[in-house]
């Protein structure tokens, strides 16, 4: 849906959300316009949802708001991040993919990478202790979906000879201000060689050579997890937590008493953390037993 010159992603059954499609990579100037718009649009819209930037963190508007956290690498230049932001085991993996053959350079867009990602893709069905929702897509819908946002998005790949083993989508705001990860994935079959740790190290180096100041790696945070492994791989590679506001703007009277009622988050995030993580232990066992039979798909 197109409004105010801004693509616009609507999810949700019972409570429809909007949000612009690009939303934490995108952001708007001026959201008044847009929430009118979206007012007058005839479709059935309930919220509408936005941020401001990690450089401007005061909130501003008079919309309902919350805060979101983001996991924040500022940068200055890379050698400052090598020998001053990061600890010596950061390095030292970063390292580890040269010594074992991997190569890292910017990749053209184009069907050649796009099969390389889809390979990893569909390498396994279970990732992170639960299914991968990229798994089984085919090559056409990878392809779509790896190509939004070409004008603003630098693709990484970590080779091993020809094989494409990880690659990285980073995608930068218009004002070329940060820049968000948006993809950032490597083969299991090759973790031994750390290929993860090197595409953020090239990322960093890319940002860099761009006058980007802000790497962002997603949330900091997750729901009711206040840590986790992923945290620490951030935190070991120099990010640290930024919260910003995040606006929710009511377009019906459902939007209102979803918002009043916290129906707008998913019901997992309102879990303890100490429950939520035994589900999710539960979960990834189950999941790991229900897909051990499963073999990655071939082209």
């Amino acid at each position: 849906m197109l409004v105010c010159d801004k693509e616009i992603r609507i999810s949700g059954g019972m409570v429809r959300i909007a949000r612009l499609d690009a939303d934490m990579y995108q952001f708007l100037a001026e959201p008044a316009p847009v929430v009118e718009a979206l007012r007058a649009s005839g479709r059935r819209i309930d919220l509408f949802t936005f941020t401001q930037t990690i450089v401007d963190t005061k909130p501003k508007y008079a919309y309902p708001m919350e805060w979101e956290n983001l996991a924040v690498l500022p940068i200055t230049t890379f050698e400052n991040w090598w020998d001053k932001q990061i600890g010596f085991k950061a390095r030292n993996k970063a390292k580890q993919a040269e010594k074992k053959g991997v190569v890292l350079r910017e990749v053209p867009f184009g069907g050649e990478l796009v099969g390389g990602i889809w390979q990893i893709y569909n390498e396994t069905p279970v990732r992170q202790g639960r299914p991968y929702p990229h798994y089984g897509k085919d090559l056409d819908t990878v392809y779509r979906e790896a190509a939004t946002y070409l004008e603003y998005s630098t693709f990484i790949g970590a080779y091993l000879g020809d094989e494409l083993i990880g690659f990285i989508k980073m995608v930068a705001d218009e004002a070329n201000v940060q820049a968000g990860l948006m993809n950032i994935i490597s083969k299991i079959s090759h973790r031994d060689k750390a290929p993860t740790n090197a595409l953020l190290m090239q990322a960093v180096r890319s940002a860099a050579s761009r006058g980007i100041r802000n790497l962002v790696y997603s949330h900091y945070a997750y729901g009711s997890r206040e840590r986790d492994n992923l945290t620490d791989f951030k935190e070991r590679n120099g990010f640290s937590r930024v919260d910003l506001p995040r606006y929710y703007v009511p377009l019906t009277m459902l939007g209102r008493a979803a918002l009043g009622l916290g129906l707008h988050h998913r019901f997992v995030d309102r879990l303890p953390q100490d429950l939520g993580e035994k589900l999710r232990e539960i979960r990834g066992k189950w999941y790991s037993r229900s897909h051990q039979s499963v073999k990655p798909s071939t082209i």
